[in-house]
This record gives C-alpha cells, sequence and structure tokens, in this order.
C-alpha cells in the first residue's frame, strides 16, 4: 500500500512504502543559510513526527545549496540538529534552486518504524 502525506496538486509532503518514507524536498524560510537549515530541519522534524517517524530513522539526505562557499554555514545548524550515532548517508551538492531566495533544500528518505 502506498500513503501519501498531505498530498497536493503537484506533490506530496511524503509518500509512504513499505516502511520506507520518502520527503519532497525542504526549503526554508530566513536570510541566512543557518537560518533557512534550521528551518528546512524544523520542517523534517515535523514531517516525520506526522508519519511516526524520527531523525534518528533517517536512512539518507541529499542537500543542495545554491551555493557551496555556504557548506561550512550549513554544516553548523546539521551538525546540532543531527544526532549522534544516528547520522544518515548524505550528499551535498550545488544547484540552482526554484526560486532564487532558496539558498538550501533538504532531501529526507526515513524509515517508519511498525506500529
Amino acid at each position: 500500500m502506498i500513503q501519501r502525506v498531505n498530498p497536493g496538486p503537484r506533490m506530496s509532503e511524503a509518500v509512504i512504502h513499505n516502511g520506507t518514507a520518502w520527503l519532497a524536498g525542504q526549503v526554508g524560510e530566513g536570510a541566512t543559510v543557518a537560518e533557512q537549515t534550521a528551518d528546512c530541519l524544523a520542517q523534517v522534524d515535523r514531517i516525520l513526527a506526522e508519519i511516526g517517524s524520527s531523525k534518528e530513522n533517517i536512512l539518507q539526505t541529499i542537500i543542495w545549496l545554491a551555493d557551496m562557499a555556504d557548506f561550512a554555514e550549513m554544516n553548523a545548524v546539521w551538525d546540532k540538529w543531527v544526532p549522534a550515532g544516528h547520522t544518515p548517508a548524505r550528499a551535498t551538492g550545488e544547484a540552482k534552486l526554484a526560486a532564487p531566495k532558496y539558498r538550501v533544500e533538504i532531501i529526507v528518505t526515513a524509515a517508519v518504524p511498525a506500529k
């Protein structure tokens, strides 16, 4: 069974199948990469909680930065957020994002524990 979480006309916030959740890319508000990263991660926390999972269950994260020069600033927020001993497989790259105001986008795949 495929479960679509908060589906919209273009995409769902998350899709769950066989105990794995794929979250849509999260972009954040804020003037700095640190603020946008913190907002993205807060959205990830909210969605994971809604589906009965948590950041300890993240399997993979893909992070897109509009400019790799922001890598250290993003990592400073990430490193405080990700639980020690539960770091996921992760890739970070540079990409032109959906709108010029976005400087970071975070895409998460997570396990959803059985109820």
